[in-house]
């Protein structure tokens, strides 16, 4: 059985006595073990982080961005092979596979341009004979706890602006499908990062805490549940760490009723159901205006939604979602739809007895359509990570933005209508960080910033685009005032007294 450690100074590495088992969704099978980091195995890592740093800090922004260039490269000879170590370990399909691939890879092409994102500013003459600069200079030794729902695409997010920022970065993945963080660490060495400027460290909350409680590490990314978001950023902050924390959703997108029916319905069984629903930019909540549009939109979901194609991705690329990542996950899931049975919600598209022919041990969970969902149901409250749309009826557009706005969660909402007045009203009023017109999981591309709002997102820096730059550096403020009269040239006669 593969064994699975940390790259640590350049190569792999075994790890401590603790290992976990890294299953296949699709069989439900164990296929690896992956170590499970003592601080110990943490201390080392950030160790020779600490040492690698300085001489990467001073190297010149323009040659660390060709390591990035080559790494672009890379990962484009190397796709295929990425995506279908990730699908094997989380169950998404193959085209699903690349496209988190390719998501993460254009982050590390905006970082690309280093040289410029790390200009400072100046002021000539700010006083008589005076001039101010500042100058962004990288923090030190960084580190990134990633989810598993997207191992390749956060990973990226974060190590490339803290690696093109002079930053050496730790970087603690997901122990459920660790494969594709380590194959990244391998690609960015073979594209010329110095040994222990990326380091892949697996592990559980003993690595987490161990990396929250380091003295070196100066600041903490995550992305993964609300209360664990709240619990890293509160005890990363208590230790004087930055830290940029990303938590749960529930996403709604509201369908006026002059929106064009039909667009309506695919962009909600995409964004609904796509992955699985394991996506915190998932829409997880429709929200027609008024009973009409409700029911018009139910028309057109209930067969799109029954024709789903569910299987493992070695099915093709015709399949539109795998299983779920873990057992557990499945049972969850499971008891979050019985309570929405239980409180008298509307179950339209029932999946509970799906059942994947030669794979019934896989954590496969069938595709789920609730309708009359109401906000005091525990499946509207939580978020369910799972192939489960709810339908919410608002009966005015006041009421549906307020849905919105009044839910803890603050991820991403879209609207659908063709009425541009509406729309500009909703992107101005609604109390989310993500917003999309006709868009439905409006997630920015990498030269704009990614972030939730309320209890999706603790912080007060955005990923990627020019916040990231902020994030990974310190600014430093020069005042400089120089003494005149030595512009005036060289003396060629012998000095006397007056």
């Amino acid at each position: 059985m593969q064994q699975i450690g940390h790259w640590i100074d350049g190569s792999e590495v075994n790890g401590a006595a603790r290992h976990a088992d890294v299953f296949n969704p699709a069989t439900g099978e164990v296929q690896a073990k992956v170590a499970l980091a003592a601080a110990d195995d943490l201390n080392r890592a950030v160790d020779i982080a600490a040492a690698a740093q300085p001489a990467w800090g001073a190297t010149n922004p323009q040659r660390r961005a060709r390591v990035l260039m080559k790494f672009v490269d890379l990962l484009n000879r190397d796709m295929d092979k990425l995506a279908e170590a990730l699908s094997r370990e989380h169950g998404k399909t193959l085209p699903d596979a690349k496209g988190d691939v390719v998501r993460g890879l254009e982050v590390v092409e905006f970082c690309i341009g280093a040289p410029h994102h790390l200009k400072g500013e100046f002021t000539d003459s700010a006083g008589p004979g005076i001039d101010m600069y500042s100058m962004r200079q990288p923090l030190g030794v960084t580190a990134g706890i990633t989810p598993f729902n997207f191992p390749a695409m956060i990973p990226m997010w974060m190590f490339a602006p803290a690696i093109a920022c002079g930053n050496a970065f730790i970087l603690k993945p997901s122990e459920r499908d660790p494969s594709v963080p380590m194959m990244l660490a391998a690609l960015m060495e073979e594209a010329g990062l110095p040994k222990g400027i990326l380091q892949v460290v697996n592990g559980d909350k003993e690595a987490v805490d161990a990396i929250l409680d380091h003295p070196v590490i100066q600041s903490v990314g995550f992305v993964g549940s609300t209360p664990i978001a709240a619990y890293i950023y509160e005890r990363a902050s208590a230790n004087g760490k930055r830290a940029q924390c990303f938590g749960g959703a529930k996403n709604h997108m509201i369908i006026m009723p002059d929106a064009d029916m039909d667009q309506a319905a695919d962009a909600l069984v995409g964004a609904g159901y796509g992955a699985a629903g394991e996506r915190c930019m998932a829409i997880s909540v429709a929200v027609p205006v008024g009973d009409d549009t409700a029911d018009r939109l139910i028309e057109k979901l209930v067969p799109r939604v029954e024709a789903l194609k569910v299987g493992p991705y070695t099915s093709g690329n015709d399949v539109d979602f795998g299983p779920v990542v873990t057992a557990a996950a499945k049972d969850n899931i499971h008891r979050l739809i019985q309570s929405g049975i239980d409180a008298g919600a509307e179950l339209i598209v029932d999946g509970r007895d799906f059942k994947m022919q030669g794979y019934e041990d896989g954590f496969f969970v069938g595709a789920h359509l609730f309708d009359r969902v109401t906000k005091d149901m525990e499946i509207y409250q939580k978020e369910i990570f799972g192939p489960v749309l709810s339908t919410v009826r608002a009966q005015s557009y006041e009421e549906a933005l307020g849905l919105a706005m009044d839910h803890e969660y603050g991820n991403g909402t879209a609207i659908f209508t063709r009425d541009g007045d509406t729309a500009r009203d909703f992107a101005k009023r609604v109390n989310v960080g993500m917003v999309g017109v006709n868009v439905p999981i409006p997630v920015p591309l990498a030269y704009h910033t990614f972030g939730g709002w309320k209890k999706s997102m603790f912080g007060d820096l955005n990923q990627h685009g020019p916040d990231a730059f902020r994030f990974y550096t310190r600014t430093k403020t020069v005042t400089a005032r120089w003494p005149s009269g030595i512009k005036e040239g060289g003396e060629f006669s012998i000095p006397v007294m007056e």
